[in-house]
């Protein structure tokens, strides 16, 4: 199988790029893919695809760019170009841009696929119906809400024209489901990205490091963090240090920025930036803790299951997409109010104030996380592939057979 991925790709900093990464990494490893094409906004040259393990020929193609209104013209470009086997749209809903028309556009793709007779599977990580517009970054005025929730339901009846749409969450298959009438929409877990032999559950000398990790400034707010472990500081003897690793949201340009000047004066702050792929690992595992300080939530967390795999106790508000993997996926965590931060203080505290805890959430995280490897998520993907194929060539033959009556 030919298969091309339209997504983002490392080092791009678009959404979803490192998800991408693991895709890539353990689709190549499967015999029935012969090739593996990217159709990406990074240049061939830039594109990290250099693996370790044995794996099919990958080919980069950059054929579209954030927030560019061509992008339905490079890509099906390429894409006649290439002629895959097949396609999988690894989106959100703003994948191809923040602004709106760009980003509109772009999630037609699926359906041009489609009409071009080529099997396709659209991975979408977040639906309309669970995104709370204000605090993600789109607007506060209601009569805006109102038309992006329009728009977005046209739009999403152009990505479930799709063979098959997968979510992460099963609550999203039953949304979808009910309120568009289509049967075309499944579950594939997220899936953890690496699986590591299981930690020591040991961390190095010094600091307990307070670690949250992603793309700030919209829904994913850093004050309350920040002002949580500065009361745990003031009311305990415990030696913390502070651990922001990520970037802006790009539609908060400059918000970590402003929050190192509000902060200046806090001791064992630490802004990281961007996080290489290969420095993944050891921002994990030097950390105590990882810190979800959402407001709201937006699809699965990628992080959670990173922060399981590396077998690390997560703080979480017990709010959207989050309660639900804990209580679908077996993970375990302190939780707290997010408007609260003595809330986020005291369900800190908790597992700073009692190591035995903090391994034992760390222990069950991880065998969570052990249950989806990237190899089986990858692995659903190609079955359902297979499965489209099946349907298609029946439905030849159900039509040829109706036509020699």
């Amino acid at each position: 199988m030919k298969l091309a991925i339209v997504t983002a790709y490392p080092p791009s900093k678009v959404t979803l790029n490192e998800y991408a990464y693991h895709l890539v990494k353990h689709f190549r490893q499967h015999t029935e893919v012969s090739e593996l094409i990217l159709l990406t906004d990074i240049s061939p040259k830039s594109a990290d695809t250099t693996f370790e393990e044995k794996g099919c020929v990958i080919t980069v193609k950059q054929c579209w760019k954030f927030n560019s209104y061509s992008n339905i013209l490079s890509v099906m470009k390429i894409v006649k170009q290439v002629k895959p086997d097949a396609i999988l749209f690894n989106l959100q809903f703003m994948k191809f841009g923040d602004k709106k028309i760009a980003a509109a556009l772009g999630l037609l793709l699926p359906k041009r696929c489609v009409f071009n007779k080529i099997p396709t599977i659209v991975l979408l990580h977040n639906i309309m119906e669970q995104v709370d517009l204000e605090s993600s970054g789109f607007t506060k005025n209601k009569i805006l809400q109102k038309i992006y929730n329009g728009i977005g339901t046209m739009l999403t009846r152009f990505i479930l024209s799709a063979d098959i749409v997968a979510v992460t969450i099963d609550k999203y298959v039953h949304i979808l489901k009910e309120k568009y009438k289509v049967e075309n929409v499944i579950q594939i877990p997220h899936g953890t990205f690496e699986l590591p032999e299981e930690p020591k559950y040991t961390l190095p000398d010094g600091p307990l490091q307070i670690m949250t990790f992603g793309k700030f400034g919209t829904y994913k707010k850093v004050e309350i963090m920040i002002e949580a472990v500065e009361k745990i500081r003031s009311r305990t003897n415990a030696d913390l240090e502070i651990v922001i690793a990520g970037t802006d949201n790009p539609n908060v340009p400059g918000y970590l920025q402003s929050m190192k000047e509000k902060y200046a004066t806090v001791p064992q702050l630490t802004f990281t930036g961007y996080v290489e792929e290969a420095d993944v690992p050891r921002i994990f595992a030097e950390s105590a803790m990882v810190v979800f300080p959402y407001t709201s939530t937006t699809g699965s967390s990628g992080v959670l299951h990173q922060a399981g795999s590396y077998g690390k106790a997560v703080v979480m508000p017990d709010l959207g997409d989050l309660s639900l993997l804990i209580k679908d996926e077996g993970y375990r965590g302190e939780f707290f109010d997010p408007e609260s931060v003595d809330s986020l203080a005291d369900a800190i505290e908790k597992i700073v104030l009692d190591p035995s805890y903090r391994t034992a959430l760390g222990k069950a995280n991880y065998d969570a996380s052990t249950a989806f490897p990237m190899s089986k998520i990858t692995k659903m993907y190609l079955n359902q592939f297979n499965a489209i194929k099946e349907s298609k060539i029946h439905k030849i033959r159900k039509s040829y057979e109706q036509a020699s009556l």
